[in-house]
């Protein structure tokens, strides 16, 4: 499936690996439980590791971790939930997070310009139609009254 980065269409080489299913090859993604499971395994791992965080997971327990982490999902449930709009800020700004952060899940392509605006570098939607509305929505306000990660 397609994503949004550096405000183009590329395709996505990253793959989610459950709990309970085998490693891939490639660039992947896991659960903060797998990851703090399974890190000595993931370090040794051919190819790029991520994390994909839940709204309710704890951006600090990854702290020291980080630089090995090298894409962070932040995980929409709802278009409601805010929590991951604070999660990017937090990787962004407390903790100076130099990877890609991706918004994926149930999430609005209104809502694309605000979370670029908090540190998010790539999207990707359940709905691909999505994909041009979120690409003009990043560059929706040309006047900004706040202080951004961006």
């Amino acid at each position: 499936m397609p994503i949004i980065k550096d405000q183009q269409i590329l395709e996505n080489t990253w793959t989610f690996v459950e709990d309970d299913a085998p490693l891939t090859s490639g660039d992947i993604t896991v659960s903060v439980t797998r990851w703090t499971q399974e890190k000595a395994a993931l370090l040794q791992h051919s190819g790029k590791v991520g994390i994909r965080l839940a709204p309710a997971d704890d951006v600090a327990s990854l702290g020291d971790e980080l630089p090995f982490i090298k894409l962070i999902e932040l995980n929409f449930p709802a278009f409601t939930d805010g929590r991951t709009f604070s999660q990017a800020r937090l990787l962004k700004n407390r903790y100076n997070y130099q990877g890609e952060i991706r918004a994926i899940g149930n999430y609005m392509a209104d809502q694309v310009f605000y979370l670029h605006r908090v540190g998010v570098d790539s999207f990707e939607f359940n709905n691909p139609k999505d994909m041009e509305l979120a690409l003009s929505a990043i560059k929706d306000f040309s006047v900004r009254y706040q202080a951004s990660t961006y």
